[in-house]
């Protein structure tokens, strides 16, 4: 549909739509650039503050993703008209502490009569034009780090279905409500010698492999993954392997695996979670081996646990492999 509007030409324009990244960046000064983003979606959780406080954090992902400081935002809301007005409230304080604690001033925002619930942020951040991360630029001999782990999508669409175990959701909760502010700022230090980071990504509603996909499509290369190595969430396998399966996982796994092919090996259920939709997931990170050790204490320190999860390698058929 993009394809068939007609093309902008602003040379200040450092990222726009074209490779499917994660946020736009525009060009103000030779130092200074904006970055733009924004998120919203329907209640995943049943807390409304918790979901306030998961909403801001996914929207503020983008920013992080770039390697951008994130530093103002506008609400968005639906909320529906005859709603308890405290229900709103309470979103708003969840949304508001994160934003807080990012240090991003909620500026304003706009709101719309809806009778499906929907909230989250527009956002945007600042960053220096030369130092920008795409998700794209990812060469062979590359590592791969992955700094979440993975499941919200099967453990989230378990607590729908009353399936959830409260450990699962607990584990769920604070992942989805941590920012990833640690595990860029951490990424930045580790790179500030050199230009070691060739590709960064967050790992949000196309799931792993979709996101993968994009990485390894528009840097012209192709990926490997050891799905033993993948961080998974308390739950996340046996949430899968019970069959709770969100429609964007099915979607996802449409999309995606014409070019993913997977190991005999590899269970079930662990093909579901790397098709998994995530909301505020980790950053996907394509870093020269070199740097990797290097990256993961530097993120550890920061109590990031980052994962090695697979490696970059020359472009290849099929675009994906998991073993």
């Amino acid at each position: 549909m993009l394809s068939r509007l007609p093309r902008q030409t602003d040379p200040n324009v450092l990222v726009g739509f074209d490779t499917a990244d994660d946020a736009g960046v525009y060009q103000l000064t030779a130092d200074i650039a904006l970055v733009h983003t924004v998120d919203f979606f329907t209640p995943i959780v049943d807390d409304p503050r918790l979901y306030g406080q998961i909403a801001a954090a996914n929207s503020l992902s983008d920013v992080y993703a770039m390697g951008g400081r994130p530093v103002s935002a506008l609400s968005i809301v639906g909320f529906p008209e005859k709603g308890d007005p405290e229900l709103l409230e309470q979103i708003l304080r969840g949304g508001l502490e994160k934003m807080i604690e990012a240090g991003c001033t909620v500026v304003g925002g706009h709101s719309v009569k809806d009778p499906e619930l929907k909230f989250g942020y527009a956002v945007t951040g600042m960053i220096h034009p030369q130092r920008v991360w795409r998700n794209v630029g990812a060469q062979p001999g590359d590592a791969l780090l992955l700094t979440k782990p993975l499941g919200t999508g099967v453990i989230t669409t378990a607590l729908k279905n009353n399936a959830a175990r409260d450990a699962w959701l607990a584990a769920a909760v604070e992942n989805m409500a941590r920012l990833n502010r640690d595990a860029s700022e951490a990424l930045q230090e580790a790179n500030a010698a050199g230009n070691a980071i060739h590709a960064v990504t967050d790992i949000t509603g196309f799931g792993l492999l979709g996101h993968a996909r994009e990485m390894a499509a528009g840097s012209r290369v192709s990926i490997e993954l050891d799905h033993a190595a993948l961080p998974l969430l308390p739950g996340a396998l046996e949430a899968a392997a019970g069959g709770f399966l969100a429609g964007g996982l099915m979607a996802n796994r449409e999309f995606v695996e014409g070019c993913v092919e997977f190991a005999d090996a590899v269970p079930e259920d662990y093909r579901r979670v790397c098709y998994d939709p995530q909301t505020s997931g980790g950053l996907l990170i394509a870093i020269s081996e070199t740097a990797a050790g290097a990256a993961v204490a530097a993120l550890a320190k920061r109590n990031v646990a980052a994962a090695r999860i697979g490696r970059v390698v020359e472009k290849r058929s099929p675009l994906i492999r998991v073993s």
